[in-house]
C-alpha cells in the first residue's frame, strides 16, 4: 500500500491511497496505516503519469547509443510512466520475435511499460507490407516506418486500409525526399548564412497533404509525426474541421527553439525535421492551444559524443529528450501562458494514450496508479552530464527550465525519487 499526502490535483490538497497498481481512494480524509508506505508531496502536483509515444531505445543494434534499460531509466526521470519506441533498430522491428524481444527486455529493466512500434514494411523499405496481424498480435500498438516515410502512395494507402481494419495507428514521418535530399539543416536565412544545404518546409507540407488525402479519401486515421511548420499545422487544422481522422504530434524542440540554435554549426540542434523558424516555432505553439495538435512526444534521439561530433554533414539527426520534456513543455507553455496544466496532461497523457489504445494514469478512485509528482516551482539548469539516457546530445544544456520530476510511480511502484530511495 503507497499514500501520497497534501499533493495538489486540480487545485485541490488530497491525500492519494494506492493498493496494487489501483487508486483506491483520493481525498482529504484519505491516512495511511500502519507499515504503509508514504511520501509526503507537500508543495508538488500529482499528474496521471505521461506516455510518449516516439522515443529510440536503440535495442537491438545500436546499444552503444542506448538501451532498453537505460533508455526507460531515463524515461521514468522524465516523469514518463510509459514510452512507445519506434522500430529503426538493427535488425528492424519487422517480426512477432523481435516485438517480443522488447517487451522481454522492458520487463527485465523494470522501470516503466513500454509499447513496441513495429514497422510499417519489411525492412522499412517501402516495398513490401510487414505482416501487421502477426506483428500486433505479439504485442505492437501501432506501425510506422519512421524516419523513412512511405514514399510510394499506393503502399501507404494500403498500410492505412489494412492497420485499420484491426485498430492499430499507423504513424508517418512526413518527408519528401526529394525535396530535402542533401539538405541538413532548415532552409532559410541560417542555412545561407552557414553555406548548409537546407531542407524546405515543403519537403514536409507535402507529405503532410498526401497522407491527409489518403486519410480522408479512404476514410480511415493517420497520425503525423513531429510537425514543425506553420504550414503543415494549417493543412491538419483544416482537415480536423471537415472531419478527416488525422492526428499529430509536435515535439518540445519545435515549440521552444529555432534554427538560430544551429549558428556555430551546433550539432546538438541537427534534428529531423530540422528546427525551423520564429514563425514555425509560434505557428506550433498555436496549434498546441487550439487542439490542432494532439500530443507532445520527444522523439527522444539518443547518439554517443562520437556520432554528434562528426560536423553538420555526417553526424546523425537527433535529440536525447525524455529527460527534458516535461520542463520544457511546462515552462513554454503553461508558464508561458499558452495552455492550462490541464491541457498539458491531455497532451502528454491522455492522448497518446486514446492514440495507442492504451490505459493510462487517472488520478482517481479505481483509476490506474501511474502517478508523476512534480515541483512546478523549482528551477534547473539542464546538465546532460547527469542524464540516465546514455545519450548526452541536447541543445537545450545550461538552459534553465522550471518543472523538477520529483516522483514516478508506475502501477503503484515508486520507480523514481528524485531526493530519497522508496
Amino acid at each position: 500500500m503507497l499514500v501520497i499526502n497534501n499533493a495538489t490535483v486540480k487545485g485541490r490538497q488530497v491525500n492519494i491511497l494506492i493498493e496494487g497498481d489501483r487508486v483506491v481512494s483520493v481525498g482529504k480524509r484519505t491516512r495511511s496505516a500502519k507499515g504503509d508506505v508514504v511520501i509526503d508531496a507537500s508543495g508538488l502536483t500529482a499528474l496521471p503519469g505521461f506516455i510518449d509515444m516516439h522515443v529510440h531505445l536503440r535495442e537491438p543494434g545500436f546499444e552503444y547509443k542506448e538501451d532498453i534499460a537505460s533508455g526507460t531509466a531515463a524515461a521514468v526521470r522524465g516523469g514518463f510512466t510509459a514510452v512507445a519506441c519506434m522500430p529503426n533498430t538493427r535488425p528492424v522491428v519487422d517480426t512477432p520475435y523481435l516485438v517480443k524481444y522488447i517487451l522481454m527486455r522492458a520487463k527485465e529493466a523494470d522501470n516503466c511499460r513500454v509499447y513496441p512500434i513495429a514497422a510499417i514494411t519489411k525492412g522499412e523499405e517501402g516495398q513490401q507490407l510487414s505482416e501487421m496481424k502477426k506483428l500486433k498480435d505479439a504485442g505492437a500498438v501501432a506501425f510506422s516506418d519512421d524516419g523513412v516515410p512511405v514514399s510510394d502512395s499506393r503502399m501507404m494507402r494500403n498500410a492505412l486500409l489494412y492497420a485499420a481494419s484491426f485498430s492499430l495507428p499507423v504513424i508517418e514521418h512526413c518527408e519528401d525526399k526529394s525535396l530535402a535530399e542533401g539538405g541538413v539543416v532548415n532552409e532559410g536565412k541560417n542555412s545561407n548564412l552557414l553555406g548548409l544545404p537546407g531542407i524546405s518546409r515543403a519537403s514536409e507540407d507535402a507529405e503532410i497533404a498526401r497522407n491527409i488525402v489518403l486519410a480522408e479519401v479512404y476514410g480511415v486515421p493517420v497520425h503525423l509525426a513531429h510537425v514543425s511548420t506553420r504550414g503543415g499545422m494549417q493543412l491538419i487544422r483544416e482537415a480536423k474541421a471537415r472531419g478527416v481522422k488525422v492526428t499529430c504530434e509536435t515535439c518540445p524542440h519545435y515549440m521552444a527553439l529555432t534554427d538560430d540554435e544551429i549558428l556555430g554549426f551546433n550539432t546538438m540542434a541537427k534534428v529531423n525535421p530540422p528546427l525551423r523558424e520564429e514563425e514555425d516555432r509560434q505557428a506550433v505553439i498555436a496549434a498546441i492551444a487550439d487542439g490542432t495538435a494532439d500530443c507532445i512526444v520527444t522523439d527522444h534521439a539518443p547518439h554517443s559524443k562520437e556520432d554528434k561530433d562528426n560536423g553538420m554533414y555526417d553526424s546523425p539527426n537527433g535529440i536525447s529528450g525524455i529527460e527534458t520534456s516535461y520542463a520544457v513543455s511546462y515552462t513554454t507553455l503553461v508558464e508561458g501562458g499558452y495552455i492550462s496544466q490541464e491541457r498539458l496532461s491531455e497532451l502528454m497523457t491522455y492522448n497518446p494514450a486514446e492514440i495507442l489504445g492504451v490505459e493510462c494514469g487517472r488520478i482517481e478512485k479505481g483509476g490506474l496508479a501511474d502517478i508523476t509528482l512534480v515541483d512546478n516551482s523549482a528551477e534547473f539548469t539542464v546538465d546532460p552530464s547527469e542524464f540516465a539516457s546514455k545519450g548526452k546530445n541536447t541543445p537545450f544544456a545550461g538552459k534553465k527550465y522550471k518543472g523538477v520530476i520529483e516522483y514516478t510511480i508506475v502501477g503503484g511502484k515508486v520507480k523514481y525519487a528524485r531526493k530519497e530511495e522508496i
